[in-house]
Parts: structure tokens; C-alpha cells; sequence
């Protein structure tokens, strides 16, 4: 039994950051009723190519980028444009937990379906809406996408290389981080409020916005900026406040070097041959490194080209130093450290045979995650759920199903 697992969710969100809340907290054994709309879905089954291959190798209608959010999850399809579809959704929400939506501000208000018409019939739900800006504030009625937020945000102006460099310019994040950010503050929030509703009784409305969660994953470079004034630079991949703290060329690629401080720095020197660097007036602490950042690392450069990645990672991982290699995905997922920990599942699919999984990070010792099925088919469980859930006979359901409601 996992630790939510008489917990019952509602998820009435697309895209990734509300379905990625969803399939943590389904990670953690709560039901997911994933509810789509008839016909096309969750807008990124279509996000393709690539797409989930089945046993004879054809493409499916499932898109990789779907298969990522969507696990341990039942697809219902609803269409709650209409009065039939509204009662529904409402019935469902009146027996769950937990609602996530990600419409725009006031945009489930139409249909009945916003927290103060469910509140009146469900006094103890948990209702999480995930918006670009929030529900407040200029911005409230504008759509927001990871892209433009990662830009409105500040994190761009944060990514890529330095002005003056080749390639210079802002660059996004290769993955949508504040989609994903934004999913764990709302998985947060979610289990907070929980927490809240054992002790005092009742649900609450979270207030969860893209922008706002960008902005607070700032993190030390906001603080940088509040502290001083001065808006931090790009610096490529190297660290505002740590100096070495970046990648550097090898004799066949490159590796990351990870100082954490002046002991680190010292046994560096040694490995590069070095050691006069750590007692040089100009390198001898993180802060005088940070102040003389290019005078050193240009020394660094002309030192590390002259050993393989691998040489470098070993030696300095004999020594103490933190360091790795620059994986692409084939070889992170070939690394001895990622298998060892089982980061990549198989889950029995309906069209495939078996679909692979990235698994959670999440090891808890008495309620384990679990991987109880594969991300749902869009409508595949419509019938079963209505019939469980709802107490819906199988007339009444092929009823709806005929009047396109399902």
C-alpha cells in the first residue's frame, strides 16, 4: 500500500506541470482519475515525434512526451462543455480528494466547475490550479508556457555564454524546468494542505503560477541580485560564487571540475601538477579565486588538456576532488551508478507489449513507490472508473458514450 493510497485525485490538467503533481503523488499510491477530452486528449499525446512504437514497430498515437507524466494514472473522457459532462466531473469531484487543474483564470468557473461552486459540494477538497501568473496580478488572464516564462522569469538571462563569447546569448533550459518545478510546488503544497485538512478539518484553494516559481528557483542568483543591485551575467557554465566551478576542455572531450572549497582546490593542484597554485596569493581561497577568475581558469585550460576525461575523473576522484564527465542520455543511462539505482522501469502497455519508464526518485522505506501501470490510453478507464466511482450501470454509461458526452 503506498503512503496516499486512500487518497483519490481528480486531474483536470494538461501539458506537464499539473500532470507531473499528479503522477508524483499516483507514484505515492493515490487514485488518479485523469480526466481528458473526448477525441484529441492531453494536448501532448500528439507532441511527436517520437512516438511509443507497438509490437510490430508502427508508431502509435502516443507521444513520448505524454508517456513521461502519465504513469500509474485511469483516463476517463468527459466532455464538460456540456450540462451532462459538468454533472459528471462535479459527482467526481464531490467523492475526491484532491483536484488539479491548470485552466485559464476563471476559465472552470463557466462550466461550474471552479473551487467555490465545488467547495459548496465538497467542503474538503483540495483544489490546486496551476496558471502562467496566477489569479491575481496584471498578468493573470495571460496563458503562460515554460518557454516564455523561463525568458520573463530571469533564467535565460542566466543561461548560456557570456557576452563577447562565440555562441553568446540567452539560452532556455533543455528540459521545461519551471513545468517541473511548478509540479513539485504543487505536489508540496498539496501534501501541506493535507496535513492541514487532518489536523483543523476542510480544503483549501492552492494558488499556483509558473512565474512565481521561477522566480523563487532564483535561488543564489536572485539573492546575488538583491544583495547588490547589480543584475547577475551569464557566465556559460561556469558558478557566480565559485571558482573552479565549471567544465573544462580534456585531451578527447570535456569533464566538469566541482571545487567546493580550499582543501578541494589544493588537492586539485596537486593532480594538474600544479600545487604551487593553491599557496598562490591570487588562488589561495574561493574568494580570491572568484576575484582573479581570468587569470585562473585560463591556466586551469592549458593544464587539463592534456589528460583523457577519464583520466581526470579518476585521479581526481582518487584524490577527493568532485568531478565527472559530460554525459549525453545514451550514457547516462548506460552508467553503472543510474543502473544500479533502477532509474529506468518497464511497465506492461496495451499497444506496445511494455513501454519504458524514467522512475521516481523518491525511496521511502516502509511505502515504497509503486509502478502499478502504464500511462493510461486516452479513455481507456471511462467505463470502469464511472462504474466504481460514480455507481453508474453499464446502460447509463453507453447512454453518455452515444451522446458523445464520454
Amino acid at each position: 500500500m503506498g503512503a496516499l493510497s486512500h487518497l483519490r485525485v481528480l486531474d483536470l490538467s494538461r501539458v506537464l506541470a499539473g500532470p507531473w503533481a499528479g503522477q508524483i503523488l499516483a507514484d505515492l499510491g493515490a487514485e488518479v482519475i485523469k480526466v481528458e477530452r473526448p477525441g484529441n486528449g492531453d494536448d501532448t499525446r500528439a507532441w511527436g515525434p517520437p512516438f511509443l512504437k507497438d509490437s510490430a514497430g508502427e508508431n502509435t498515437t502516443e507521444a513520448a512526451y505524454y508517456l513521461s507524466a502519465n504513469r500509474n494514472k485511469q483516463s476517463v473522457t468527459i466532455d464538460f462543455t456540456r450540462p451532462e459532462g459538468q454533472r459528471l466531473v462535479r459527482e467526481l469531484a464531490a467523492k475526491s480528494d484532491i483536484l488539479i487543474e491548470n485552466f485559464k483564470v476563471g476559465g472552470l468557473a463557466a462550466y461550474g466547475l471552479d473551487y467555490d461552486s465545488l467547495k459548496a459540494i465538497n467542503p474538503q477538497l483540495i483544489y490546486c490550479s496551476i496558471t502562467g501568473f496566477g489569479q491575481t496580478g496584471p498578468y493573470a488572464k495571460r496563458a503562460g508556457y515554460d518557454f516564455m516564462i523561463q525568458g520573463l522569469g530571469g533564467l535565460m538571462s542566466l543561461t548560456g555564454r557570456p557576452e563577447g563569447d562565440e555562441g553568446a546569448g540567452p539560452v532556455k533550459v533543455g528540459v521545461a524546468l519551471t513545468d517541473i518545478l511548478t509540479g513539485l510546488y504543487s505536489t508540496v503544497a498539496i501534501l501541506a494542505a493535507l496535513a492541514h485538512r487532518d489536523q483543523a478539518g476542510g480544503g483549501q484553494h492552492i494558488d499556483m503560477a509558473l512565474l512565481d516559481v521561477q522566480v523563487a528557483c532564483l535561488a543564489n542568483q536572485a539573492m546575488n541580485y538583491l544583495t547588490t543591485g547589480q543584475a547577475p551575467r551569464r557566465l556559460g557554465n561556469a558558478h557566480p560564487n565559485i571558482v573552479p566551478y565549471q567544465d573544462f576542455p580534456t585531451a578527447d572531450g570535456d569533464f566538469i571540475l566541482t571545487v567546493g572549497n580550499d582543501g578541494q582546490f589544493r588537492k586539485f593542484a596537486e593532480v594538474a601538477g600544479q600545487p604551487q597554485w593553491a599557496d598562490d596569493p591570487r588562488f589561495a581561497t574561493n574568494k580570491l579565486r572568484v576575484a582573479n577568475r581570468a587569470v585562473l581558469i585560463p591556466l586551469i585550460r592549458q593544464a587539463t588538456v592534456f589528460k583523457t576525461t577519464a583520466q581526470w575523473v579518476a585521479q581526481l576522484e582518487q584524490a577527493g576532488v568532485p568531478c565527472g564527465p559530460i554525459n549525453d542520455l545514451a550514457q547516462v543511462f548506460a552508467d553503472p551508478q543510474v543502473q544500479a539505482r533502477g532509474l529506468a522501469v518497464e511497465l506492461p502497455h496495451a499497444l506496445a507489449g511494455k513501454v519504458p519508464q524514467v522512475a521516481s526518485p523518491i525511496r521511502l522505506s516502509k511505502t515504497p513507490v509503486e509502478y502499478r501501470s502504464a500511462p493510461p490510453l486516452l479513455g481507456e478507464h471511462t467505463h470502469e472508473a464511472l462504474r466504481r466511482v460514480l455507481g453508474m450501470d453499464d446502460a447509463a454509461v453507453e447512454a453518455l458514450r452515444q451522446a458523445g458526452i464520454l
